[in-house]
């Protein structure tokens, strides 16, 4: 109990929120050469915050809200890491900064912005839909999908669908609460998705945004709509805070030949330990035992023998610059992976590299 609580008391201090459209007065990031710099699209149910430099807050909105935000990141950025300001304004040149937010009215307004994105990118038409987990404000998780984009390489047109997280930690109810209430949100989301210009879809999903978006994707399936257009790609569920019996139900609904899920699990997380501990011992997906997830027909990739730069090992999928890295080189710009039964195993698919990378780490003679 004791170590239950110094975990969650170490993680409790939230950092400077108020940085949306925070820039520098003296220095702007346009002009620090070396600069990165993305444009995310907001798809969120959380309601607008009283705050312009928190945009969304919290509570929950009623309807499906649509926004952009550029995200840029300072020339010396390293893979794997956040540089969030430590006071406000932000120092472009050492720190990532949020500004040009924009919000739009409704759907025909971001469809369209949208489809102006992709005729600027000439890249191919692909899309990258991030689902961000417990505890996180609309900062954190703005800054964390701007710092992925980044470090996977992804080059096509960045997506976070927020949900109303209320961004703390004693608020664990709260937020399932909110997860499970935007179910109905997120597939409207996708529905506006598939009426852009976009060819594919590529959805990664964290910690307890693994429950809204399987519940959602069920919700789809039982309705007869999941990926009705065909355009999803490739489906990434890292570190999921789903009981793995409830998993079992979820994925019982979808034919093995859809179930294009790559799961990835570390039996470090100590985030889902603390998690398991409040489940009464029932281990989360995201640390579950691998011939249990196998036998669902998933592609599981185990990710306990690579190192994270936060000490919790719940971000690996991000914050481990091997594996954000093969995820965009490898997935992101790959050909549909697949994960039916009859594929030979974790090494039959697309991930063999970083199936490689693991075992040379565990064993490195």
């Amino acid at each position: 109990m004791l170590g239950v609580v110094c975990l969650l008391v170490s993680a409790c201090a939230k950092p400077e929120q108020a940085l949306i459209g925070v820039d520098n007065p003296e220095l702007s990031a346009e002009q620090v050469p070396g600069t990165k710099s993305h444009e995310i699209y907001i798809m969120t149910t959380r309601a607008p915050a009283s705050d312009d430099a928190i945009l969304f807050s919290g509570n929950r909105s009623g309807t499906l809200e649509f926004a952009k935000v550029t995200v840029t990141l300072p020339p010396n950025h390293q893979p794997g890491n956040i540089e969030r300001p430590r006071r406000l304004p932000p120092d472009p040149k050492k720190e990532m900064t949020v500004v040009d937010p924009v919000r739009f009215a409704n759907e025909a307004e971001v469809i369209s912005d949208m489809n102006q994105a992709f005729r600027a990118a000439d890249t191919e038409r692909s899309v990258l839909v991030f689902v961000h987990g417990y505890n996180t404000t609309f900062t954190d998780a703005v800054l964390r999908i701007g710092q992925f984009v980044e470090d996977s390489g992804f080059d096509g047109v960045p997506v976070l669908f927020t949900w109303a997280s209320a961004g703390k930690l004693t608020d664990y109810v709260y937020d399932i609460n909110s997860a499970l209430a935007a179910r109905s949100a997120l597939i409207e989301a996708s529905d506006v998705l598939v009426k852009t210009d976009t060819r594919t879809v590529n959805l990664v999903a964290h910690s307890m945004g693994n429950l809204l978006t399987v519940e959602a994707m069920k919700q789809g399936q039982l309705q007869g709509r999941f990926d009705s257009s065909g355009k999803l790609r490739n489906i990434i569920l890292a570190s999921a805070d789903i009981d793995v019996d409830v998993f079992a139900e979820q994925m019982s609904v979808f034919d093995p030949n859809q179930r294009k899920f790559y799961v990835l699990i570390s039996e470090d997380d100590k985030a889902l330990n603390v998690s398991r501990f409040l489940a009464r011992g029932v281990n989360r997906v995201g640390d579950a035992d691998v011939a249990q997830l196998d036998a669902l027909g998933v592609t599981v990739i185990d990710l306990t023998t690579v190192k994270d730069t936060n000490s919790t090992n719940h971000t690996k999928f991000a914050d481990s610059p091997e594996v954000v890295q093969i995820i965009g080189g490898e997935m992101l710009k790959g050909d549909s992976l697949h994960t039916a039964p009859t594929d030979p195993g974790v090494l039959g698919n697309i991930f063999k590299d970083l199936t490689n990378a693991t075992q040379s780490i565990a064993d490195p003679g």
